[in-house]
C-alpha cells in the first residue's frame, strides 16, 4: 500500500521583529526547509518590522518528513544576511492537528548544536564469549552532513560512546559524505551486560583551531543489543537536545498556517467501484432533480474542503475524459435551481468552485500567454496610479510634469491615462485569444451557454447567458490573476504596495466589463466613473469574443491523455537558465555556465542561445532518471541542478543548470521537470551531490558511479500542473464520504434498511481482501439497488480494506523486529 504525504503552508505574516539594520529596521524574508532542504524563500519586505508575506506552497513528499523549518533572515545588501531567528516543527506536532495549525508561534534563537542534517550507516554487535565481552560497531558511512566550514564541507570523524567507554574513527577530510568503514570496539565487563544504559554514536567536525563542531548523533538503547545481536541500518542523525526556550517573544513572532495530509493508498482496483459510480453520475444520469453521488459528495462537503473536493473531481474526470460532462450535470442543476439571475453561479456550490478549479487546471498556460506581457510591463514601469481622492498622496508621486510640483487632478487625470492604457491592451489582448484558449475550455463555455440560454428564455434575459461565462472568464479566472499575480505564478515575487494599487484598480475594471457595464455607477466607489466609458466602449467587442469562444465543435475536442492535465506538445514551463559548458578548456567554474533559453514539454527538455534561436538541443524525457540539486561547493556556485540521462547504451550523462534568479526558480524547474518523469521507469534511487573531478566525486571522495545520496523523484511542488493521479484522488473523495456516511445514512436509509444492506454485503463481498496485485474478489452491485445504499456499500468496502492492509502493515513490522 502506497503512501502519499502532502503539506500545505502559509507565511502570512511576522510582528514585533528586532532591528538588525542600523536604521533601527529590518529587511526580513523568510527560508523555508524541508528536513534542512530549502524549499522556497518568500519576497523581502524592505525596512518593516512587522512584514506581511501572504505566500502559500503545497509539497508533495511521497518519503515523508521529519521536520519543517522556517528561519527569519535580515537582507544585506553588503555582507552575509543576518539570521533572526527561527521556528521548528515535527512532523508528529503537525499531524497532531487534524484541521491543521493557524497561529501565532515565538522565534527562537538558532543554536549551531541544533542544526543537524543527514544520516548515518551502522552496525551494532553485541560479542559474547567466556573470555570477553565486546560491543563492536561498524561505522560505514554517513550521508547530507551539515557543511561546518567555510568551505561549505566539514571534516567529519565518528564517535562510539557506551558508559565510561569510547572510541574514534580517523577524520575524512573535506566532505559531507564520508566514507569510513571502519570498525571501533569497546571491551565490557561481565556485569555491564544487563547495564540498561545507551550507546551513543557521535559525528563531529574536526577543527584545528578552537573547538570541533557538532554534527548529530544516534541513541540507541542498550536492552535492543540483546534483543537483536546483530543491528544494522541508516540512522537519522538528532541534534544534541538543548530544547532552548523561544526567548519569550524577543525575536517576535510569525503567524503560520500549516496543514498536513497523510494518505495511505490503496491498490487501483479497490477504487474502481468509486470511480464507476462518479462516471455513472455524468454519462447516465436520470432526472437532474434525482439524486447521485455527486450530489451526495456535496451534501457533506464542508465549505473550507469544497475547493480541494472540486479541483480532485475535475482531475478525476479529466483522466475519465469527461470532465465536459461532468461540469455540464453540475451546471444544468445550478441552473434549474436558479430562479433569479442576477444569483446565478454567485454562491460557492460544487458547480462554481468546480468550473473555477477547472480553469486552472487546463488554461493557466493560456492565461500566461494572454496576461504575462502586460503584467510585467506593469512592474517594470511601477507608476504611482491613485483615482481615490483620499488616498492621493502628492509626496508619494513621481515627477509628472516640469513643474516643481503636481497637483491632485494631475495626478488623477495622469492615472486615468495609465489605467486607460493598461485596461485596453489587457481587453485587447484577451478577445483576440479565442484561437488560443484550449478547446476543452470553449467546449465547456457551449454547453453553459446552452443550460442558460434554454432556462431564462425571457427577453430581459438575454444578456444573462453572457453574464454566465463572462462571470467565470474575467470575474474568477483573469481578474484574480491580475490582482494577485504571485498566486497564478505570473512573477515570482508579490507586488509592493505602488504596484498592487495599479493591479487592484485594473482587476476592478475588469470585473466591470466582465459584468459587461451593468452596475456602474450603482456602488460607492464613484471615483471610478473617469473609466466608465472605456468599460461601455468595450461590451460590444467582449460579447464578440463570447460567440466567437463557444463557436466551435464538439467533435475536435479530444480526450486529455491520462497522467497529463496538458497535451504533449504544450510548453510548460520555459525560461532563461544557465547551462554549464561540459566540453572544451575551464579555466574558472564561474565562467563554466553559458546562458541558454530552455523549454519544457512533456516529452522533452530543450534549450537554444535565445528564445527566437531556430537551431534547438533537445533531451527526450523519457530518457531522463534523476533530477537532482548540486552542492553548492561544486561549482562554487548557489542553485544548481542536474538533469541525469540514459542513452539506448545504458549510458548516464549529466546536464548541469544553474538558475540565477533564487532558491524559487530552482525548486520550480526541479519540480517541473520531475512531474515531467514521473511515470519513466529507469529512475536511479540514487545520485551524487557533486560533480566528477580528477577521477573521484567532490561530495563522498569515492570513485564509483553508484550515488551516495537518495533521489528525491517524486517530491514536488503542488500547482496547476501537477499530474493526474486516479488512485490518490479517489482517495482523498473517500475520505470526504467516510467523514459524511453517517449524515447520508440517516437521510437517505430507512432504518430497517440498514439490516438488509448489510446482510446483502455480506452475501456480496469475500472478507479476505487480497493483497496488492491479486484479483478484487467484489461482484458487480445490481443497478436496481438505491444509489445511496451502493455508495454507502462503497465506503464500507474501502473503509475495511484499509483496516486489512493496515493490519498487514503491523504484522510485517512485527515480523521484521522479531527476525530481523
Amino acid at each position: 500500500m502506497a503512501k502519499n504525504t502532502s503539506l500545505y503552508f502559509r507565511i502570512v505574516e511576522g510582528r514585533s521583529l528586532p532591528a538588525k539594520d542600523v536604521s533601527g529596521t529590518s529587511d526580513p524574508y523568510c527560508i523555508v526547509k524541508v528536513d534542512n532542504e530549502v524549499v522556497a524563500r518568500t519576497a523581502t519586505v524592505w525596512k518593516n518590522l512587522n512584514p506581511f508575506w501572504g505566500e502559500e506552497y503545497t509539497l508533495h513528499l511521497p518519503m515523508g518528513f521529519h521536520s519543517l523549518s522556517f528561519l527569519v533572515m535580515d537582507e544585506d545588501t553588503i555582507g552575509h544576511d543576518d539570521v533572526i531567528g527561527k521556528i521548528t516543527l515535527s512532523k508528529e506536532a503537525i499531524g497532531s492537528q487534524v484541521k491543521g495549525l493557524d497561529s501565532w508561534m515565538n522565534l527562537t534563537r538558532v543554536d549551531p548544536d541544533e542544526e543537524v542534517q543527514g544520516e548515518i550507516h551502522l552496525s551494532l554487535e553485541l560479542l559474547k564469549d567466556t573470555k570477553k565481552n565486546s560491543l563492536r560497531c561498524q561505522v560505514i558511512e554517513a550521508r547530507d552532513l551539515a557543511p561546518r566550514d567555510i568551505s561549505g564541507t566539514s571534516d567529519p570523524f565518528g564517535r562510539v560512546i557506551f558508559n565510561n567507554h569510547s572510541a574514534e574513527t580517523s577524520i575524512i577530510k573535506k566532505t559531507r559524505f564520508p566514507h569510513w568503514r571502519e570498525t571501533l570496539e569497546l571491551e565490557l565487563d561481565a556485569e555491564e551486560l544487563s547495564d540498561e544504559g545507551t550507546v551513543i554514536v557521535e559525528v563531529w567536525d574536526w577543527d584545528m583551531v578552537g573547538k570541533n563542531d557538532f554534527l548529530g548523533k544516534v541513541e540507541i538503547p542498550f536492552a535492543c543489543m540483546h534483543k537483536t545481536p546483530l543491528l544494522e541500518g541508516w540512522f537519522r542523525l538528532l541534534p544534541l537536545g538543548n530544547n532552548e526556550a523561544d526567548a519569550g517573544g524577543k525575536l517576535g513572532a510569525l503567524r503560520l498556517k500549516i496543514r498536513l495530509v497523510e494518505d495511505r493508498i490503496l491498490p487501483s482496483m479497490y477504487y474502481q467501484p468509486l470511480i464507476e459510480l462518479l462516471v455513472e453520475s455524468v454519462i447516465s444520469p436520470a432526472e437532474v432533480e434525482d439524486s447521485s453521488s455527486l450530489t451526495m459528495l456535496e451534501e457533506v462537503t464542508t465549505v473550507e474542503s469544497r475547493q480541494d473536493v472540486a479541483m480532485t473531481l475535475v482531475k478525476i474526470y479529466l483522466g475519465q475524459g469527461l470532465v465536459v460532462p461532468f461540469l455540464d450535470y453540475l451546471n444544468t442543476r445550478e441552473v434549474n435551481h436558479t430562479t433569479d439571475p442576477n444569483t446565478l453561479f454567485r454562491s460557492n456550490s460544487l458547480a462554481s468552485k468546480a468550473m473555477e478549479q477547472f480553469m486552472k487546471a487546463v488554461g493557466m498556460l493560456y492565461l500566461h500567454e494572454v496576461l504575462k506581457p502586460i503584467i510585467n510591463r506593469i512592474f517594470d514601469e511601477r507608476k504611482y496610479i491613485e483615482l481615490d481622492p483620499c488616498k492621493i498622496d502628492l509626496n508619494r508621486t513621481r515627477r509628472i510634469s516640469f513643474k516643481s510640483g503636481v497637483s491632485e487632478a494631475e495626478v488623477r487625470d495622469y492615472s486615468v491615462e495609465m489605467l486607460q492604457s493598461y485596461l485596453t491592451s489587457i481587453i485587447e489582448s484577451i478577445v483576440n485569444s479565442v484561437d488560443h484558449c484550449p478547446s476543452v475550455m470553449r467546449v465547456a463555455f457551449k454547453q453553459l451557454h446552452k443550460r442558460v440560454e434554454e432556462q431564462f428564455t425571457e427577453p430581459e434575459n438575454e444578456d444573462v447567458k453572457y453574464l454566465a461565462i463572462s462571470g467565470f472568464f474575467f470575474l474568477r479566472f483573469f481578474a484574480p490573476a491580475i490582482l494577485t499575480p504571485k498566486l497564478f505564478q505570473l512573477r515570482d515575487q508579490h507586488a509592493d504596495t505602488r504596484t498592487s494599487r495599479t493591479l487592484l484598480l485594473l482587476a476592478k475594471a475588469l470585473q466591470s466589463v466582465g459584468n459587461l457595464g451593468l452596475q456602474l455607477g450603482h456602488g460607492k466607489e464613484q471615483w471610478m466613473a473617469p473609466l466608465h466609458p472605456i468599460i461601455l466602449h468595450s461590451v460590444a467587442s467582449v460579447k464578440d469574443f463570447l460567440d466567437k469562444l463557444i463557436d466551435i465543435d464538439h467533435d475536435i475536442v479530444s480526450a486529455v491523455p491520462q497522467g497529463a492535465v496538458f497535451m504533449p506538445s504544450v510548453t510548460v514551463k520555459e525560461g532563461y537558465l544557465h547551462k554549464h559548458k561540459a566540453e572544451g578548456p575551464q579555466l574558472l567554474s564561474r565562467f563554466a555556465f553559458k546562458k541558454r533559453y530552455f523549454w519544457l514539454t512533456s516529452e522533452t527538455l530543450s534549450y537554444a542561445k535565445t528564445s527566437d534561436w531556430q537551431v534547438r538541443s533537445s533531451i527526450p524525457i523519457q530518457r531522463v532518471c534523476a533530477v537532482e540539486r548540486v552542492d553548492e561547493n561544486a561549482f562554487q556556485q548557489q542553485n544548481v541542478m542536474q538533469v541525469i540521462t540514459q542513452d539506448n547504451d545504458g549510458k548516464l550523462n549529466t546536464m548541469y543548470i544553474q538558475c540565477k534568479q533564487n532558491v524559487n526558480e530552482l525548486n520550480q524547474w526541479l519540480s517541473a521537470i520531475r512531474k515531467a518523469s514521473i511515470y519513466n521507469e529507469r529512475m536511479l534511487p540514487s545520485f551524487h551531490l557533486g560533480i566528477h573531478r580528477s577521477g573521484k566525486w567532490t561530495c563522498c571522495l569515492q570513485a564509483g558511479r553508484a550515488g551516495c545520496s537518495r533521489t528525491h523523484s517524486a517530491v514536488t511542488l503542488g500547482d496547476w500542473s501537477d499530474p493526474l493521479d486516479p488512485d490518490v484522488e479517489t482517495q482523498m473523495i473517500y475520505k470526504q464520504l467516510l467523514q459524511g456516511r453517517d449524515k447520508l445514512r440517516k437521510k437517505y436509509l430507512e432504518m430497517e434498511d440498514a439490516d438488509q444492506t448489510s446482510t446483502n454485503k455480506e452475501k456480496r463481498i469475500n472478507p479476505d481482501i487480497q493483497p496488492d496485485g491479486a484479483e478484487c474478489n467484489t461482484q458487480p452491485i445490481k443497478p436496481s439497488t438505491s444509489v445511496a445504499a451502493r455508495l454507502l456499500v462503497v465506503i464500507e468496502d474501502l473503509e475495511q480494506a484499509h483496516a486489512t492492509f493496515q493490519l498487514r502493515e503491523k504484522e510485517d513490522a512485527t515480523r521484521v523486529i522479531l527476525n530481523p
